[in-house]
């Protein structure tokens, strides 16, 4: 795998890699998860009540509710990989992880928010230099959860999971190149 020098690059390749996960799910684009960090996402209340009602497998969210982008994205994953009873142990340690980390980034959203009316130019930056450690922090969890899952995949499966996270690391690039 790749070995970088500075905690910076780590980073930012954290932050890329992450940015790629969420970002290269069209959905998550739409529900205002791969927004700018100044720009309005969903409540965090919305993210915990919904995690709170629903199990790991995502089945008893309301009708009526439309699901946070972080359930949407553990139930997409689930469908689409399609877990097996003998894949939920490492599937629920997964799902807690993305879970976890979407509260984290959201608790971090909201101090943001609260405090950007009295921050410096210094303030703003080490607020942003935050969230690229948030983010450094949640894939730092979410790969052994994910590799624990992805190991114990078919190669049906692996195949399926590899062309899913292809694709966002092709669409944050392609965003990338044209900043």
């Amino acid at each position: 795998m790749f070995q970088f020098r500075y905690q910076a690059v780590r980073a930012v390749a954290a932050a890329a890699v992450l940015g790629a996960f969420i970002i290269g799910n069209p959905s998550l684009v739409k529900a205002g998860v791969a927004q700018a960090p100044a720009a309005k996402s969903v409540a965090p209340q919305e993210i915990l009540a919904e995690a709170a009602l629903s199990p790991a497998t995502t089945e008893s969210a309301p009708e009526t509710a439309k699901p946070s982008p972080v359930e949407a994205r553990i139930k997409e994953l689930h469908n689409r990989l399609h877990i097996t009873a003998a894949q939920q142990t490492q599937w629920n340690n997964l799902v807690q992880v993305m879970r976890d980390n979407a509260k984290a980034m959201m608790d971090l959203q909201k101090e943001r928010s609260q405090d950007v009316k009295s921050m410096t130019a210094v303030d703003a930056v080490k607020s942003y230099a935050a969230v690229i450690e948030a983010h450094e922090a949640g894939m730092g969890k979410f790969v052994p959860a994910f590799q624990a899952l992805y190991e114990s995949m078919s190669n049906t499966q692996k195949k399926v999971a590899d062309s899913m996270f292809r694709k966002g690391v092709r669409t944050a690039g392609a965003k990338a190149g044209n900043a």
